[in-house]
């Protein structure tokens, strides 16, 4: 799309980096995923109520959240707040890392859990631990968001690794 030129994929990098590093995520991950969610926006909206720079749940991801940390849950106005947002959203990710951690691709599945909901990913878990994943998601478009997701972090990773990324405070 001509817009994507248009975003600013090094904004909120401060953030993203501490958020990551808190739950154990790559930031180049997480920014793969910010990027396919929000474009970097933090005030969007998603059709199904999502919120946000990760697009989190008020009613999944931020309860279980909340239930998880022992705290009440937030009111959604603060949920746009970026440092929130990327708190709740990273948290959740690396649950489904945790969650899938016995899978050679465990990242595509947290991925797919992420978009899709547990139960779905649970029908997408291969037969053997080292078994592909991608081929068994059964909706396409959660299939192509996970597509998407890992090629903008594998260019964020050869990015990195050239010295050509600059992040933005």
């Amino acid at each position: 799309h001509y817009r994507d030129f248009m975003v600013d994929d090094r904004l909120y990098g401060e953030e993203i980096r501490a958020a990551a590093a808190k739950h154990g995520l790559d930031s180049r991950l997480v920014r793969a995923v910010v990027y396919q969610e929000s474009r970097f926006r933090p005030g969007t909206v998603g059709r199904a109520g999502e919120i946000g720079l990760m697009q989190i749940m008020p009613e999944q991801s931020v309860r279980d959240w909340a239930r998880a940390n022992r705290v009440p849950v937030p009111d959604r106005a603060v949920l746009f707040s970026p440092r929130l947002n990327l708190e709740i959203g990273c948290w959740y990710l690396a649950d489904g890392m945790r969650r899938f951690a016995g899978y050679r691709e465990a990242t595509l599945l947290a991925l797919a859990r992420y978009n899709a909901g547990l139960t779905r990913a649970k029908a997408w878990v291969p037969e053997k631990p080292d078994g592909a994943v991608l081929p068994r998601i059964g909706i396409a478009s959660t299939r192509r968001y996970v597509e998407q997701i890992m090629k903008r972090y594998r260019k964020y990773c050869a990015e990195a690794d050239s010295g050509a990324f600059e992040e933005k405070p």
